[in-house]
This record gives C-alpha cells, sequence and structure tokens, in this order.
C-alpha cells in the first residue's frame, strides 16, 4: 500500500492523535464536565423540583454539553495547531506532499476521535442525570431523547472539527482557542440574552447546538432559544464547519507550512 494512500494517510494520522496526551486529556475533561455538572445538576432540582421553573429532564442532562463543547474546542484546536506550533507540519508534507490529502486524513481523524468520544459522553452523561432526577427522570425510549441524544453527539463531533479548521486558519492552537472558547461560552451563557445581538448570535454555532440538543426551548418559556428548530440547526452547523474546514484547506494550500 502506498504510504501516500488514503487509508495510509488516516492510518497514520489516527496514530497521531492518540499518541499525543492532550488527546485523552481533554476527552476525560469533556466527560468530567459534562457528567459531572449534569449530575449534580440533576440532584439539585431533585432536591427542590417545586421551585425549578420550565423543568424539564433533558435539560438537567445535556445543558452541562454548553461546557463539555469547550474541552472539545481545545481538542480539535490541539489536534492541527500542535503540529504548527512544534513545526511538524513540514514533516507531514514531507511525508504527504499533497496536502489536500494530509488535511483530509487529518480532519478525518480528529472527527472520528470526536465523535467516538462524545457517544460515550453524551450517553453516561444523559443515563447519571435521569437516575440523579429518581422518580423525575426520563428514559432512554421517551419520543424526542433519542434524537435529542444523536443531536448532542453532532454538535459536539462537528463543533470539534469546526475548531480544526479554524486552527488551520490561524495556524495556531492558542489563537484559535483565544477566539473560539469565549465566542461559544459567551455566546451561550450571556450574549444571546441580549435583545439587541439576539437577531445575529441565535444563527452561532452553539445556538445551534441548543436546538439540536432540544434543550433551547421556545423563547416564550422564559429560555433563550434560536427558534428555528433542528433541521435548520443542523443546516446551520453544517454551514459553519464547512466554512471552516474550507478555508482551513485553501490556507494550507496558499500557504508555506
Amino acid at each position: 500500500m502506498s504510504s501516500n494512500s488514503p487509508r495510509a494517510v488516516l492510518a497514520a494520522e489516527w496514530t497521531k492523535v492518540w499518541t499525543v496526551r492532550s488527546t485523552g486529556c481533554t476527552l476525560l475533561l469533556a466527560f468530567v464536565l459534562s457528567t459531572g455538572i449534569g449530575t449534580l445538576v440533576a440532584f439539585d432540582w431533585r432536591s427542590d423540583i417545586e421551585h425549578v421553573v420550565n423543568f424539564d429532564p433533558l435539560v438537567a442532562a445535556l445543558y452541562s454539553m454548553t461546557l463539555g463543547q469547550l474541552a472539545l474546542v481545545v481538542l480539535g484546536a490541539l489536534l492541527v495547531g500542535s503540529e504548527y506550533s512544534s513545526g511538524s507540519i513540514r514533516t507531514s508534507l514531507t511525508a504527504v506532499p499533497r496536502r489536500g490529502l494530509l488535511y483530509g486524513g487529518k480532519v478525518l481523524a480528529g472527527t472520528l476521535t470526536a465523535f467516538a468520544g462524545s457517544t460515550v459522553i453524551v450517553v453516561v452523561t444523559f443515563l447519571a442525570a435521569q437516575a440523579a432526577l429518581g422518580p423525575y427522570r426520563t428514559g432512554l425510549g421517551t419520543d424526542g431523547v433519542p434524537s435529542a441524544l444523536a443531536g448532542a453527539v453532532v454538535y459536539l463531533t462537528l463543533i470539534c472539527a469546526f475548531s480544526m479548521g479554524i486552527a488551520t486558519v490561524v495556524r495556531s492552537s492558542a489563537v484559535a482557542m483565544g477566539i473560539l472558547l469565549p465566542l461559544l461560552f459567551l455566546g451561550s451563557q450571556g450574549l444571546g440574552n441580549i435583545p439587541a445581538l439576539k437577531p445575529v448570535l441565535r444563527y452561532l454555532p452553539d445556538q445551534a447546538g441548543l436546538e439540536l440538543m432540544h434543550i433551547a426551548g421556545p423563547p416564550s418559556d422564559g429560555r433563550y432559544g434560536p427558534g428555528y428548530g433542528s433541521g435548520a440547526a443542523l443546516a446551520i452547523l453544517l454551514a459553519w464547519t464547512a466554512a471552516a474546514l474550507i478555508s482551513g484547506y485553501l490556507v494550507l494550500r496558499g500557504r508555506d507550512a
């Protein structure tokens, strides 16, 4: 098999992903943040259920993904940016001169890693939170739950791929994280509730993620929500991810390493 075949490049990039300590650390951090906070919120709501406004067992389980996603952003940024900071990108391009093939293998390996990690994180977080809710829990077979869990996995996977594209554009893990972490955190935690900013911020990736996870809620119930539904949310996320990855490829193709 040629060393520049797609399968060989993917195998090499997959090996790179799992031979750096940051992969396991960031996935573990995402797991701890998502599962830990989701379980704590569920216990807190259970103990004071009479005073919980707009109670929704899905929100108890999945809203912690708004913090867990930050670790997936870090993972994506490090998978690309670390090669630029260490200079190993030049070695990679020497081994695989076809930049599109190298980039595709890198993105695919990172995306598959994010998908596998996100699947475990989402399922375990949901089950742990529902166990903590006790009599107020919902089940995996409840209407809307499977699509919400699938949406959470898709969102976390795409946000990691999105960060890989941004890291390729700026050619730095630190710069990519400096842009994305405040944007995603502030967008979901604060700025989205400012009326003047809603028309723009409702189309940011994290707001689409809330829709995909079915935890945004309609604006009328007191929670901020974009209100455009899961189908539009998926299209918005795919558009952001595609734009970032295509931009990353164009930069990689047009600049020296």
